[in-house]
This record gives C-alpha cells, sequence and structure tokens, in this order.
C-alpha cells in the first residue's frame, strides 16, 4: 500500500528547549526558568537561558531543515515570550519573532505546525494556582487567540497541548519536572483543566481562521511484568494512555476521573469538540507491577530484555506498532501524525570531525518501518516528526541526552549535521520517488 501520497516528513522541537534569549524582546519568566534556576533541580545546574540561540540562530536552522528536505516543521510557541504575565497585552515584539519564523520556512518550503502549549507556562500564572485552578484554561485560550490573530492565515496546523500526561504527572504530581510540585493523585485536576483549555482554545482558534487543530499526547503501551499485575498495567494504561484520549474522542473521562467535582457537565461538550488530527508521541513501553503500598495503583519497573537508548529506554519497535492498532481499535480516529519519535545516545564529532550516529539510524528506522505497517493494515497515518531536529536542553536532564539530527556544541554553537542527518534526507528523497 505504501505512505499516502501527500505523507509529511517533518522534524521537531520546543520553544524553551533550543530558543534561548530568555530575558530579550520582553519574554517573560516560566516555570521552567524558575525550575532550572532553581538548585538541584536540573542536572549540572543547567537552563533554558541559551539553549541552542534558535532565537538569533533561526535562518541557520531553517537552512538545515531545507537541507533536509521536510516537508513541515513543528515548533513551539513561547507563552510567556507572547503574553509575558500570561494575561493581558499581547508582547508584540514577541509575536514578531514567530511572524519572522513562519515567513522564512514557507519561503523555504517548509509548512509550519504550531505548538501553543509546550510546558513553558508563564510564572505569575502558577503563582496564582496554575493548572490547578480552573481560570488557567481561559488565559490558555487568550494566548490562542493572540497567537492566531497574528498567525493563523500562514500556519497550516496547529496543535493546541503537548503530553499533557507529563504536565500532570511529572510536574504535578511527582515534581520532578516544572513547577516542581509533589500532589500525587491531588494533581487531577490539572489534567482536566489543561483539557478544557484545549477546548476553549478550538473554539478560539477557529474563530481566527485556524485550519487543521489538534493535540498531541504521550503513549505508551503497558506491560503487565505478571498475570496478576494486570490490573496495575490497566490503571496504568488509564492514567498514561486514556485520561487524555478517551475525553477527547468519546466524551467520557475513564474510571481514575469519573465523577471527579471539579468537571462540568458542560465542559466535556468543549473539550470533545471534534479535532482535525490527534498527533502520537511514541519513546519506548512500560512494565507495571502491582504496588505493595503507596498511593498509585501501579509501580514501574525496568524492561531489560532489550537493547536501550543513551536514556535507558527500551528500543522496542514492535511495541509501537502494537500502540498505532491499539489506538486504531479503541477509537474512531481522526488522521494521525507521529509528532515525536526519536532517541537520545551520547553522540560527539569523531577526529575528522564527523558524527557517527548509526544507533540513532537503526532506531528511526526500524520505528519508521513500524508506522509503515500500520499504514500498510489501514491505520490513518498523515506525517512522521522525528524528534528531534538540534540536540536542546532536555528538561531535568540538562544538556547531557543528545536527541538531535543535528549535533550542537553549546559552547560555541556550531552545528553538525550527524550521519543521521544525511540518513533521514535520503530517506525523504527515495519516499517522494516512490510516489
Amino acid at each position: 500500500m505504501g505512505l499516502p501520497e501527500r505523507f509529511r516528513w517533518g522534524v521537531a522541537t520546543a520553544a524553551y528547549q533550543i530558543e534561548g534569549a530568555a530575558g530579550e524582546d520582553g519574554r517573560g519568566p516560566s516555570t521552567w526558568d524558575v525550575f532550572s534556576h532553581t538548585p538541584g533541580r536540573v542536572r549540572d545546574g543547567h537552563t533554558g537561558d541559551v539553549a541552542c540561540d534558535h532565537y538569533h540562530r533561526w535562518p541557520e536552522d531553517i537552512a538545515l531543515m531545507a537541507g533536509l528536505g521536510v516537508d513541515a516543521y513543528r515548533f513551539s510557541i513561547a507563552w510567556p515570550r507572547v503574553q509575558p504575565a500570561g494575561r493581558g497585552p499581547v508582547n508584540a515584539k514577541g509575536l514578531d519573532f514567530y511572524d519572522r519564523l513562519v515567513d522564512g520556512l514557507l519561503a523555504a518550503g517548509i509548512s509550519p505546525v504550531a505548538t501553543l502549549y509546550h510546558w513553558d507556562l508563564p510564572q505569575p500564572l502558577e503563582d496564582a494556582g496554575g493548572w490547578m485552578e480552573r481560570d488557567t484554561a481561559y488565559r490558555f485560550a487568550e494566548f490562542s487567540y493572540l497567537a492566531a490573530t497574528r498567525l493563523a492565515d500562514r500556519v497550516d496546523m496547529w496543535i493546541t497541548l503537548n503530553e499533557p500526561v507529563v504536565v500532570t504527572a511529572y510536574g504535578y504530581a511527582f515534581g520532578v519536572y516544572a513547577p516542581g510540585r509533589t500532589l500525587m493523585l491531588d494533581a487531577l485536576p490539572t489534567a482536566h483543566y489543561q483539557l478544557l483549555g484545549h477546548g476553549l482554545a478550538i473554539q478560539t482558534l477557529r474563530s481566527r481562521g485556524a485550519r487543521k487543530i489538534g493535540l498531541t499526547n504521550h503513549y505508551s503501551p503497558a506491560w503487565a511484568a505478571t498475570p496478576g499485575d494486570q490490573p496495575a498495567a490497566d490503571a496504568f494504561d488509564g492514567f498514561m494512555n486514556r485520561l487524555f484520549t478517551d475525553p477527547v474522542l468519546l466524551g467520557r473521562y475513564p474510571d481514575l476521573m469519573a465523577d471527579a467535582p471539579f468537571v462540568r457537565p458542560e465542559d466535556m461538550t468543549l473539550i470533545s469538540a471534534p479535532i482535525d488530527f490527534l498527533g502520537v508521541n511514541y519513546y519506548n513501553p512500560t512494565r507495571v507491577t502491582t504496588p505493595a503500598e503507596g498511593p498509585l495503583p501501579f509501580d514501574i519497573t525496568d524492561i531489560t530484555e532489550y537493547p536501550v537508548t543513551g536514556m535507558g529506554w527500551p528500543i522496542v519497535p514492535d511495541a509501537f506498532l502494537s500502540l498505532l492498532r491499539m489506538l486504531d481499535a479503541r477509537y474512531d480516529l481522526p488522521p494521525l501524525y507521529i509528532t515525536e519519535n526519536g532517541c537520545s545516545f551520547p553522540d560527539e564529532p569523531g577526529p575528522d570531525g564527523a558524527v557517527d550516529d548509526t544507533s540513532r539510524i537503526e532506531f528511526l528506522d526500524a520505528h519508521i518501518n513500524a508506522m509503515r505497517t500500520a499504514v500498510d493494515e489501514g491505520v490513518d497515518i498523515r506525517g512522521y516528526f522525528a524528534w528531534s531536529l538540534l540536540d536542546n536542553f532536555e528538561w531535568a536532564e540538562g544538556y547531557r541526552p543528545r536527541f538531535g539530527l543535528v549535533h550542537v556544541d553549546y559552547e560555541t554553537q556550531r552545528r553538525t549535521p550527524k550521519k543521521s542527518y544525511g540518513w533521514y534526507r535520503d530517506l525523504i528523497a527515495s519516499s517522494r520517488n516512490r510516489l
């Protein structure tokens, strides 16, 4: 069968991970600015203050994308760059940057795919309660309106939220990501208010002429360690894979959030408004056991029988295929886009200056082949975005992990395309030639 004729090959990044220019042109602080500047929060005390300096070097980065031959670029719009306080007047200089970026992409023949929320909540909103407060959903809709008013005439695809489960779990429940709160199951209101923000943003985006609108979820197949651990695996599946998908596609929450007092009946109408696509981020499966005690209905244990990435994540392309099959069987899906898939390895230039990342090529090749199998089986997948274009600030792990197709020397900001860059370029070219 092969890939659809207009299949989109792309690369993805996120604002706080690459832009830098943290204090320039009126940008306000985000939760990640505060978190990364708090001692002990990020490995080696790294911050996103400079990152890849994409704010100043975006023409060079667009040239790298053009060299790859990608059809689309998924980036995120930094909320505190557009609304420094998270509410109120727009910061025109902040939107001017995205104007330049979008125009530069279009001039290079690359379609802009804008993510509105990739975890960088303006700190003043967090100070007022953050995603634990219903009002934040309305502030997000206001920000979406401002961004779309400026950019909707040129941005083809809009993603409201990126991996909201990570914000709820890592940011508010376990405290390992910004804002660093440890509320455990008391963090569940953040799931609903993010989804409410998504629903409200759909309204505002459509009112400003936005064309394709969706959201991106992180998915991880749940493997029970033993048959007796299946209830724990089901609980993990409900949290990781269903909590942010069932409400959008089925109009109801899984049991984990059934009858939650903060959910108003009218909210579900907003949350389940039709979307034009669903973004799928996949990295690895998760093995689950039954906890002996504690507030959560599952524990996570290592998967040891597969090779691992530099992050220690198991490499299981077949789990990616099983995930795509599961989503297709579980829901009446809109078109899917693989909005993130990639791996970290300790890539460094060799004596000749080249970066030989054969392990990344093997990872991407195996996962793209798994995706092709799903397409051949009838799963409607319209695009694939490799994570990531550039090595970047990798959240609590700082700059140690390297996920990029392009190596970044953070001291000099020199970009060096890796071996995987040439491989991906050739894959895109050959894919087009087969159509």
